[in-house]
C-alpha cells in the first residue's frame, strides 16, 4: 500500500512527530498564562481555582449577593429578563446560572405572559360560551408556560445543586432542565437556542472568546445574546468609591458570612480584570453578533451587553 501511495508513506513516518508535536501544542495551550484575580496563573490552573471558589461559596451564594450588592443584584437580574422580553415559546439557554436566579423569572415573566395572553383572547370573545371559557382555562394551567423552556447550564456541580433544591423549594418544575457544562464547549447542537443569557459568569470563563463563539453558535439565526455582568465606573470619584468599598468591605463580607475571604477577594479582583465596556462590545461583534450594544446600570457598576446572530 505504501508503494502504491508515497504519499500515505510519507505521512505514515511522520505520523509519530506529527503526534508529538499535536502533543505538544495542547500542552502549550494548556499552560498559556492568564490571570486568576490579580495572579498570574496557567488557564489549566485557573480553571481549577475558580472551580474551587464556586464550590466553596455555592451554599452562601444568594446570602453574599444580598449582602455585597444590598439586594440590588435582585433588580439588575429583574431589568435583564425584561430586556430580554420572552414570548410564550422561547427556548432559553441560560450559562453559569446554577442558582436559578434567571431561569425562575425567565419562568415566571413567560407565566405572566400567557396569562395576558389568555385574558386578551376572551376579551375579544365576548360571546364565548362558559365551556369554551372553562376549556380555555384547563388548558393555560396544563401548559401556563406554552412551549417555552428554560435549559440552565453550568459548569459548576455544586451551584446546580443549589439551583435544583431552590427550584425544588419554591415549586419550578415545567419548562427546567439543568445540565452539567462548560460555557466555552457547550453540550448542544448548533441553531437550537432562541435566547443565550450569562449573568455574573462571563468574567469567570478562561476563555471568553471561545465562550462567546460557543453562545453564537447554539443560538438560532435571529436569536439574542444577552450577558449581565460587572462593569467599570467611569466617573472618578465614585470609582474610587467603589473600589474602597470593593475591596476593603466585600472580603470580610465574605469572611463574616461565608467563612471565606480569598473566594471574595478574588471575585472583586475579577471584576477589576474584567474587559471595560467597549472592549467586551468589540469581543462580541467579534464572534460574529450584529446590532451589539450595551447598557450602563448603576454609572457602569453593571453593564448588560446584547448583540443579535442574524
Amino acid at each position: 500500500a505504501a508503494a502504491l501511495c508515497p504519499c500515505g508513506a510519507v505521512l505514515a513516518r511522520l505520523g509519530g512527530p506529527l503526534r508529538a508535536l499535536c502533543g505538544s501544542v495542547r500542552g502549550l495551550a494548556a499552560g498559556t498564562q492568564t490571570h486568576f484575580g490579580f495572579q498570574t496563573v496557567t488557564e489549566e490552573e485557573r480553571r481549577k481555582k475558580i472551580n474551587q471558589v464556586f464550590e466553596s461559596v455555592a451554599k452562601k451564594y444568594d446570602v453574599m449577593n444580598d449582602s455585597m450588592t444590598l439586594g440590588v443584584h435582585r433588580v439588575w437580574k429583574d431589568i435583564l429578563v425584561h430586556k430580554m422580553n420572552p414570548s410564550p415559546g422561547t427556548l432559553l439557554l441560560d450559562v453559569a446560572g446554577g442558582t436559578g436566579d434567571i431561569a425562575f423569572r425567565f419562568i415566571n415573566y413567560v407565566r405572566s405572559a400567557r396569562e395576558r395572553q389568555l385574558q386578551k383572547k376572551l376579551r375579544n370573545h365576548q360571546n364565548l360560551s362558559w365551556q369554551e371559557i372553562s376549556e380555555s382555562y384547563q388548558e393555560e394551567q396544563f401548559k401556563p408556560l406554552g412551549d417555552s423552556q428554560v435549559v440552565v447550564c453550568d459548569i459548576n456541580k455544586e451551584m446546580l445543586k443549589v439551583g435544583k433544591q431552590k427550584a425544588q423549594y419554591l415549586g419550578y418544575s415545567e419548562g427546567l432542565s439543568w445540565v452539567l457544562g462548560n460555557a466555552e464547549e457547550l453540550p448542544f447542537d448548533d441553531d437550537k437556542f432562541d435566547v443565550y443569557t450569562i449573568a455574573f459568569g462571563i468574567r469567570n470563563v478562561t476563555r471568553i472568546d471561545l465562550a462567546l463563539q460557543e453562545a453564537y453558535r447554539v443560538l438560532k439565526p435571529g436569536g439574542r445574546f444577552l450577558c449581565l455582568e460587572f462593569s467599570h465606573v467611569s466617573n472618578p470619584v465614585i470609582s474610587r468609591l467603589y473600589d474602597l468599598y470593593s475591596f476593603q468591605v466585600i472580603p470580610v463580607l465574605g469572611e463574616v458570612i461565608a467563612g471565606d475571604w480569598k473566594s471574595y477577594q478574588y471575585l472583586v479582583e475579577s471584576i477589576r480584570r474584567f474587559p471595560p465596556q467597549e472592549e467586551l462590545k468589540a469581543m462580541i461583534e467579534d464572534a460574529g453578533f450584529y446590532k451589539v450594544d450595551y447598557q450602563n446600570l448603576n454609572l457602569g457598576i453593571v453593564a448588560i451587553h446584547s448583540g443579535f446572530k442574524l
